[in-house]
This record gives structure tokens, C-alpha cells and sequence, in this order.
């Protein structure tokens, strides 16, 4: 299917002069027998058979203004913005929704085709309200672009406006149903991507209107992707309501680091501060969606900011002091450890040019005791093997497959662009799934097999019914939540996953080169961790208390005061002040993701990089560059000055980091299994419960979403009900 480009992108390049009839030219296309011949103002183009209309003029270069068509979204045909004339045809027809016939000679450009266009217009505006001026939409409107480029000038309609009541849907999505065309794309956005029923039309005729009937929250973890669908002003950001205009803001492409998948984001800013966060095109990764956490939570970013060093004085009050004292005072501590006697623990949101830096500095401390928040089993082969602890198949791989195997995972909540991934290739290429761990709402039906460990031993071992269906299936997948894995027994957990992907793997109906073993991580920072050579789990810090602690962003509150001597010396280094700040001796204020440059990998094993939106705050500095002062200062100085030299010392420990946007693949499954076949099997009969089960939990798991306020109204939403959500704008 050929992908069409959203309508704001399509009609930035349309022009008088792409939109002009010109002479016939025949364009050479590659023959083959099975091609339909169609003309588009007269030039031959060449397309495969079911084509619509649209769709061939736009191979042709030809825009067709359009508002209820969406490339991801289904056929709905009701906008008739899109109508065309076909030469010799009665009437013009619309070009999304009528499949191209041999021969046909389409008018973008007739005067039947300009005179049914500016009527449309005529009647989508004959009830638009006249306040453009006050309107978010302003600017990037596609209702504005086009009744200029298409529309008339003048109107006949002498009659009232409608008005409309707004719809009381939440705290992150502001309604002025007045401005609504009904395009329908947020009910088909609703109901085919996002897997909720919420939205929907009542009424007929003059009476119709878009809303979820009951007032009630709009209950999905991608809502407002519908702001971003919406061509007109009817859905906007109630958090960005009237405080800028798109023309008044710098963009900047970044990452998102919220969550493991690596949404591509940009990050729009103004003075100083995020404004807003919108999606990027990224096809394998995000498509053009992002979750409600990455769109809504930039307030935080702003909110318990660390912005100045600080030392805790002899009554055990943090006081603010200099630069040169607090780097003193830790490069002196520093220099009274070795060994053993100081370990780091790095959070989930750190960048690997701190992760390298912060790793270089202890081991030139002769310590290695570098740990990671998450768990991850380390018997076996562990994380030796990149195969071990990564999505192999990819994001977008997970399309390919035919059944998918969830183990301890619910990826709506922990990755709901994966797991809207997954509920489109349940819709349109049968994928079947099944789940073993708690029963929950994923947004597709699936196979629920149980939540007890013991259903992963019978899958193992051959015995359990589903065994058929896996070693039947051509393209399995077998996936586990990193969150199953923060147990006790995780590594007799991964042992026997790994034994149920070897088995379905060996099968012989799986596709040669098919990697069945996947992880789905939580946190951004894990990947490049343990590609670094981080320990996962701090296990090994309860075990071995050291006199100085490093906490790089660790705010998972892993690890406490009462789990070291009380002679320990806590240095934290993070942008919050969070689970780890209050219980520090020092605070050395580092860099949010939107102000520095920096590296994170993806649990598919991507690499991508952050870009510097805005600058720090205070005397926040980048994590890398206050880790490379200390070791000056300690008298162990790092061999790198800039980032050019961080990033090849990067490449020095594990190249995949700098190789951006590029997914190496890992294959080591047999001898990885082979590996954990050698640890404790028995499994403890507790249920595969994620942590992360309902919707209240996923709107604050990190520092940044914590501090949001935006992120607190959504969890009041959702405890409280209906009562607790913000009463709509009037205006």
C-alpha cells in the first residue's frame, strides 16, 4: 500500500503550480502485467490493481486536499473534501474511498472539480465558528490551509450557527465540539489504534456530534494522539491551552525517555521552557504516535528541579553551596576509598555518556561495583550474551509474527507504543497472543493461560495444551516483561523462558533466521547499562555495603538509608529531587534529557540520541562533564574533554552505541540456553504479577512524571472519577 503523507505535510507542498493541468506526458513506469494504466490531468502513471484514487495522484505528485482520510486510520469517506472528476463520469466521485479502473483519466483540476471542492468548504464552514484568533489550532490548522487554498471567497449561507456543548472528557484533552467537521478520525483512531470504545457519534444530520455519549474520562494511555489527528481545533491540549503559538516556538528532535521504546519526539520551546512535546515520524519505532506520559508530562521537567550543589551540614540539613566546594569535598572522599569500599547505582533515564563516564571513574578506583536499578538474571549466561536482554524481533518485527507468547508482561501500560504494535497486527494480520501472568485489559483479546510460575514449567517441559499451538505457529514470539524478572527466582524464570523459545524455535515450522526470545524493558537507560557492563540489580551493594554510594538519577528507591552503615556517605547526582535526594550527604544537580545531548538504547537495541532543547536550569551541568571534573580533581583524570571523545570512548567499549539509528542483531539463543540450563530450575510458586497493572500506576513512574502536575490530575482522574476531572473551557 502506497503510505500517503499526513494532511498538513501533504498540503505544505502543494502549490498552484503541482495543482496546473499540463499536456500529456507518459512517465516511464517498470512494467509488469498485473499494473492498471490510469491518467492524472493527462499524464500516464501505472498502479497496482485496488488503488484508490488518491492514492494514484498522489505517486503523480498531485495533492488531494482531504480531512477525514488518515494513511493509518480506516476508509471513512465523509469529508467529500477529497472529490475529483473523472472524465466522462456523471459526477465527481471521492478520491479516498473509489478504487482506480483501467483507462481513467483523472481532473484534479477541472472546473467540476473546484466547484465541488469550494461547496464542500462552503458547507464545512456554513456552522465553524469565526474565533481563529483564540484557536490553539491557529497556524497549523488544516481547515485554514485548505478553505484558502480551496474555498471561495464569500458564503451564502445567511443563517445561524449551530452551537455544540464541549465534552468533558479529562484533564489532557480540551473539547470545543463547536469547531467539529465530523471527520470521525478520533473515533476511528479511538476504536482501531488505541483499542478503546470511548468515542463515538449521536444524533443524525444537523443533530450529530462526537462524544462518549456518558461523560466520562477518555480512558486510553494514547489519547492525545487524537489533538494531533483532529485537522481542525475541536481537540487541543488543555495543558497547552493559550500559552503559545507554533510560530513563536523553536523545534527541536529529540528522544523520548519516559519509557524503553524510544519514541522520536519533538520538543518544542520558548524562552527557556517546554512549551510542548509532540511526535516525530519514526516508522520502526513509534509510527506517529507517542503516549499521554511523553506528550503531557513536560511540566515536570520544570517542577522539584535541583539547581544548585548542596551539602548536608552537622544538623543534617542540606545547605547550597559552590561548584569548587562540592567537587573539593567529593573528589576528597573519593581519594580515601578503593575497592570495594565505593559503588554507584545508576536510574533509568541516564545517558550512556554518563553511564561510560561514571563506570571509567570507579574502575580507575579499582571498584567495579557499577549496579543498575532494574534486575536482570546473572547466572547462565546473563548478560554476557546481548541476545539475552533485548527485543530480538524488534518493534516493528512483532507485525511479522503469527503468535506471541507474554510472559509476566503488560505491555499497555510499561510500552503502549509496543503494545499498540501488537494490537495492529492482531487487527490486520491475525496475529493470535497468549498471556501467562495477571489477567488484565490490553486492548485485544488473547489466550490467558494462567498466572502461576508453574504454567511456564509446563510450556518447558511440553505438557501444558498450548504447546500445540507453539509448535505449530511459523513466526513465534516469545516475550518477558522485565518486570517478571524482579524477583528472587528470576533466574529459574529466564532459564525456563528461554528453554519455551528454544523449543518452539526448534520446531519445524519456524522460519529459518526467526529469533523467538525477547525482553521487554521498562526503562530507557537499561540497554546501554548493561551493554556498558553494569550489574543488574543491587544485590551485591546489600550484601557489601560501601562507604560511598553513587547514585547517578537512581530515584527507584532500590536501596535505603537503613540497608547501609550509618558512617555511609550518599552522593547523589540526578535533575529531581526525588527518592534519592533527601536521603544524600551530597547533591550534585545534572542535566533533564531535554538539555543535553545525549545517547540511549532502545530494548529493540537501537541506539538514538537526545538533542539540547533547552538549557539547564541553575547550575545544573551534563552528567558526563561533572563526572569528568571529580575525576580531575581525585586525581584520576578521564581521557576525554568533549563529547566527540566521550562518544569514542563509547565506541571503544561497545561500538552498537555509536552506530545511530542502527539495530545489530544478537543470535546466541542456543548457547545461551544451553548456558542457563546449568542454574537452580525450581521455580517459587508466587504469580508472574507486573508491577505495573493499572492505569493510575503508569502516569507516575519516573522522577520527571512525579513532579507533573498534569501526570497528578490523571491519577486524581482515575481514583476520584468523573468528580475530579478539570470542568470544561467555556471559551
Amino acid at each position: 500500500m502506497l503510505r500517503l503523507p499526513s494532511v498538513g505535510r501533504a498540503l505544505a507542498g502543494a502549490t498552484k503550480s503541482s495543482l496546473a493541468p499540463s499536456n500529456s506526458v507518459r512517465v516511464p513506469v517498470r512494467a509488469a502485467s498485473n499494473l492498471v494504466e490510469v491518467f492524472v490531468d493527462g499524464k500516464s502513471v501505472e498502479v497496482e490493481p485496488g488503488t484508490t484514487v488518491l492514492q494514484a495522484c498522489e505517486k503523480m505528485g498531485v495533492q488531494i486536499p482531504r480531512f477525514c482520510y488518515h494513511e493509518r486510520l480506516s476508509v471513512a469517506g465523509n469529508c467529500r473534501m477529497c472529490l475529483v472528476e473523472i472524465e466522462r463520469a456523471p459526477k465527481p466521485v471521492a478520491a479516498c474511498a473509489m478504487p482506480v479502473m483501467k483507462g481513467w483519466n483523472i481532473l484534479t483540476n477541472s472546473d467540476k472539480t473546484r466547484k465541488a471542492r469550494e461547496g464542500v468548504m462552503e458547507f464545512l464552514l456554513a456552522n465553524h465558528p469565526l474565533d481563529c484568533p483564540i484557536c490553539d489550532q491557529g497556524g497549523e490548522c488544516d481547515l485554514q490551509d485548505q478553505s484558502m487554498q480551496f474555498g471561495a471567497d464569500r458564503s451564502r449561507f445567511q443563517e445561524g450557527k449551530r452551537a455544540v456543548e464541549d465534552k468533558n472528557i479529562g484533564p489532557l484533552i480540551k473539547t470545543i465540539m463547536t469547531r467539529c467537521i465530523q471527520c470521525t478520525r478520533c473515533v476511528r483512531f479511538a476504536s482501531e489504534i488505541a483499542g478503546v470504545e470511548d468515542l463515538g457519534t449521536t444524533g443524525r444530520g444537523n443533530n450529530l456530534q462526537i462524544g462518549t455519549y456518558v461523560e466520562k474520562m477518555f480512558m486510553s494511555e494514547l489519547s492525545g494522539n487524537v489533538i494531533d489527528v483532529c485537522p481542525v481545533g475541536a481537540l487541543t491540549s488543555k495543558p497547552y491551552a493559550f500559552t503559545a503559538r507554533p510560530w513563536e516556538t523553536r523545534k527541536t528532535e529529540s528522544i523520548d525517555v519516559l519509557d524503553a521504546v524510544g519514541s522520536n519526539i519533538v520538543v518544542s520551546t520558548r524562552g527557556g521552557e517546554v512549551m510542548r512535546v509532540l511526535p516525530r515520524l519514526h516508522e520502526d519505532v513509534n509510527e506517529e504516535w507517542i503516549s499521554d506520559k511523553t506528550r503531557f508530562a513536560y511540566d515536570g521537567l520544570k517542577r522539584q528541579r535541583l539547581t544548585l550543589p548542596m551539602v548536608k551540614d552537622h544538623k543534617g540539613q542540606l545547605k547550597a553551596t559552590t561548584w569548587e566546594d562540592v567537587l573539593t569535598r567529593v573528589a576528597g572522599v573519593l581519594q580515601g576509598v578503593q575497592g570495594s569500599e565505593v559503588a554507584a547505582i545508576a536510574g533509568g533515564m541516564v545517558d550512556a555518556e554518563a553511564l561510560v563516564s561514571l563506570k571509567d571513574l570507579l574502575n580507575r578506583l579499582n571498584s567495579d561495583n557499577l549496579c543498575t536499578e532494574e534486575l536482570f538474571p546473572m547466572a547462565g549466561a546473563g548478560t554476557d550474551l546481548r541476545s539475552n536482554y533485548l527485543l530480538n524481533t524488534g518493534i516493528a518485527g512483532i507485525e511479522d509474527s503469527d503468535l506471541l507468547l507474554l510472559i509476566g508482561s503488560n505491555p499497555r501500560y510499561e510500552a503502549p507504543l509496543f503494545n499498540a504494535r501488537i494490537r495492529k497486527s492482531w487487527l490486520h494480520n491475525e496475529l493470535r497472543v497468549a498471556l501467562v501472568g495477571r489477567e488484565v485489559d490490553l486492548s485485544y483479546t488473547y489466550d490467558h493461560l494462567g498466572e502461576e510460575s508453574s504454567v511456564l514449567q509446563e510450556l518447558a517441559n511440553g505438557t501444558h495444551p498450548f504447546n500445540k499451538v507453539l509448535s505449530s505457529a511459523k513466526r513465534p514470539v516469545v516475550l518477558v516483561g522485565s518486570s517478571a524478572l524482579q524477583r528472587d527466582d528470576n533466574a529459574a524464570i529466564w532459564g525456563t523462558v528461554s528453554t519455551i523459545a528454544q523449543n518452539a524455535r526448534a520446531s519445524s515450522g519456524v522460519d529459518e533466521g526467526w529469533k523467538v526470545l525477547n525482553v521487554l524493558h521498562r526503562v530507557a537507560s537499561q540497554v546501554a547499562a548493561l551493554d556498558l557492563g553494569y550489574k543488574a540489580g543491587v544485590e551485591a551493594i546489600r550484601k557489601n555495603p560501601p562507604k560511598v554510594l553513587f547514585l547517578l538519577g537512581a530515584d527507584a528507591g532500590c536501596i535505603t538509608r537503613a540497608d547501609l552503615p550509618k558512617d555511609s556517605l550518599i552522593i547523589y547526582q540526578g535533575h529531581h529531587g526525588d527518592v534519592g535526594a533527601p536521603m544524600a550527604d551530597i547533591i550534585l544537580p545534572g542535566s533533564a534529557y531535554t538539555e543535553k545531548t545525549g545517547t540511549y538504547v532502545n530494548t529493540e537495541g537501537r541506539s538514538q540520541q537526545t538533542r539540547v532543547a533547552v538549557t539547564a536550569p541553575g547550575m545544573a551541568r551534563e552528567d558526563w562533564k561533572i563526572l569528568r571534573a571529580i575525576s580531575e580533581l581525585a586525581g584520576v583524570t578521564l581521557p576525554y574533554d568533549n563529547l566527540d571523545e566521550v562518544r569514542a570512548r563509547l565506541a571503544e567499549v561497545s561500538p552498537n552505541l555509536v552506530r545511530y539509528d542502527d539495530v545489530e542483531g544478537a543470535n546466541y539463543f542456543k548457547q545461551a540456553n544451553e548456558l542457563s540450563g546449568a542454574v537452580n530450575q525450581s521455580l517459587l510458586s508466587a504469580p508472574l504479577v507486573p508491577p505495573q497493572l493499572t492505569a493510575k500506576d503508569f502516569y507516575m513512574t519516573d522522577s520527571i512524571s512525579r513532579a507533573s502536575q498534569t501526570m497528578a490530575k490523571c491519577v486524581k482522574a482515575l481514583t476520584e472519577g468523573a468528580d475530579s476531572i478539570d470542568e470544561p473551557s467555556i471559551c
